[in-house]
């Protein structure tokens, strides 16, 4: 039994704990520049952007970007959006003046003044004053014995290839598309060029057809709401020569960079399913073929940032389903279900912060359990918060039933664009390649073609070659070019564009292409 006193001493002990204990429990993790914050005002945004910031995405944590991105590049950009146009003489961008988006922009403040300061407090307070280099512990060996490096035959200054595709089953197999020459170049099995044409706009994809290929012409390459994008035929004629068709197949599209076809409702027509990334505005459609040569255009998302898609019957009803990649806003990989009569239910499988920049996905069986996993990348850095960022790179996410994937791999690269996986040494278990088109060309310029060798149980060595520092990739393809069996890589260098650091080789004197001959055994 304890006596008064030693009770007395015990309360006051626990008493003095708790009001030590008090104010470090409320504290709130703060960076060094912004002392002057008041935790009033940072508790206050927090709890408006709970409201404000994730109506149309995933709430963003303050930890995604460092303090400044928010304050000078990402918050400025969404004020606009709440109506806030202005703060301290400081003129928001926006494009008010576009005639794309009439109705787009509040005509009223949805929040405050003081709110939208209490908010902007919240993230440039709470925010890293620099994000975490994992590059540190990056480990990419400067060895790549699977493959020899070639360049094609053809070469000319400041390339900008904006699509390279590999068609197996063809005679001539590869097609080349330069954004800025507006010329479409085709190459045999030994990368020579046999055919070259010019195009009236700027093809970022093909779909191979028997007689030809079907163009996707994105319009204009930068952000507009303009719907200048078509789909138009390629054919080749009696003489072997590319002719394309006097009038697109259909058009005034929102920057599309996807057209695939498919018959949608089952009329036995064929339909087109349309990734209109867009800027702004944009929509995932479908164009349903009403014969003769006409089209009705219907939305199956209104909004801007489908990437890519991929067309299955995933519950074998015998509808076609789609699954889209979305990289804008409400960042993620969505299925949308066919329900018949051009009727599509939704469903959001993964979900990603607005500011990954989400640029690509795939499917593969990884532990080869008979279910399709994916392989992701994010690594878009052409936005408001242009600084490397430690969560860019290549993700595995392993499919345990249904719709149902969980994140068991990453590998950290900047500016990640795109990954391929394939079974490229033949030894029976998936790899990946994959490209960078924001990478620290300064640091790190390895990272831009990372080969990740799979040494089994979601273990992976990370090659590369010093050769694959000649261009800035932007797109990349897998096939079998040369006919042997093997999987070779064509890398498309796209010399323009920005860029945080410059690399040491001139990429504007680098070969528009290079192609990675596949040496292992089959």
């Amino acid at each position: 039994m304890f006596t008064l006193r030693q009770l007395s001493i015990i309360t006051t002990a626990f008493f003095v704990i708790y009001i030590l204990i008090l104010p470090s429990c409320n504290r709130i993790n703060r960076n060094g520049s912004h002392p002057e914050i008041s935790d009033q005002s940072i508790q206050a945004g927090k709890k408006l952007a709970s409201v404000y910031c994730q109506s149309c995405h995933l709430l963003p944590d303050p930890s995604l970007l460092d303090s400044k991105s928010w304050e000078k590049g990402v918050l400025p950009r969404m004020g606009p959006l709440l109506g806030i146009y202005e703060l301290k003489y400081q003129r928001y961008p926006a494009n008010l003046n576009d005639r794309n988006l009439k109705g787009y922009y509040p005509s009223k403040p949805l929040l405050k003044i003081e709110e939208w300061q209490d908010l902007l407090n919240y993230y440039i307070a709470t925010s890293p004053d620099s994000l975490i280099d994992r590059q540190k512990n990056l480990n990419i060996k400067n060895t790549l014995p699977l493959f020899a490096i070639n360049t094609p035959s053809i070469k000319y200054d400041a390339p900008s290839i904006s699509l390279v595709k590999i068609d197996s089953a063809a005679s001539h197999p590869l097609i080349a598309a330069d954004l800025f020459k507006k010329t479409i170049y085709r190459f045999n099995k030994d990368v020579r060029l046999i055919d070259s044409m010019q195009f009236s706009g700027e093809v970022v994809d093909i779909e191979f057809q028997k007689e030809g290929m079907l163009t996707c012409n994105i319009g204009i390459f930068n952000p507009t709401n303009e719907k200048y994008g078509e789909a138009r035929f390629i054919n080749i004629n009696k003489n072997g020569k590319m002719q394309k068709e006097a009038a697109p197949l259909f058009d005034k599209l929102t920057r599309p960079v996807q057209i695939s076809s498919v018959d949608l409702n089952n009329d036995g027509k064929e339909d087109y399913l349309v990734c209109e990334f867009g800027y702004i505005t944009g929509a995932l459609s479908w164009m349903e073929n009403l014969g003769n040569g006409k089209f009705d255009r219907h939305v199956i998302r209104a909004l801007p940032g489908a990437v890519k898609a991929y067309i299955e019957d995933y519950n074998h009803d015998g509808l076609q389903d789609l699954w889209v990649l979305f990289t804008q806003g409400n960042e993620g990989i969505f299925l949308f279900t066919n329900k018949g009569n051009g009727k599509f239910e939704e469903k959001q499988v993964l979900r990603f912060p607005p500011v990954y920049g989400s640029s690509y996905f795939e499917f593969a069986d990884f532990n080869k359990d008979g279910r399709p996993d994916i392989v992701y990348t994010c690594g878009d850095n052409a936005d408001f918060s242009t600084v490397l960022k430690p969560y860019h790179g290549v993700y595995i996410f392993i499919n345990d039933g249904g719709t149902h994937f969980k994140q068991r791999y990453f590998f950290h690269i900047n500016g990640c664009y795109k990954a391929i996986a394939r079974d490229f040494d033949n030894d029976g278990d998936v790899d990946i390649a994959a490209i960078s088109f924001f990478a620290d060309y300064k640091t790190h310029p390895e990272e831009g073609f990372v080969y990740l060798n799979n040494t089994g149980s979601l273990n992976f060595e990370a090659c590369t070659s010093p050769e694959t520092q000649q261009g800035r990739w932007i797109t990349m393809d897998a096939g079998d070019l040369d006919g042997d069996g093997k999987i070779d890589l064509v890398l498309g260098n796209f010399s323009h564009g920005p860029t945080m650091m410059r690399s040491g080789f001139d990429w504007k004197k680098g070969p528009p292409f290079i192609v990675l001959h596949n040496n292992g055994n089959k």
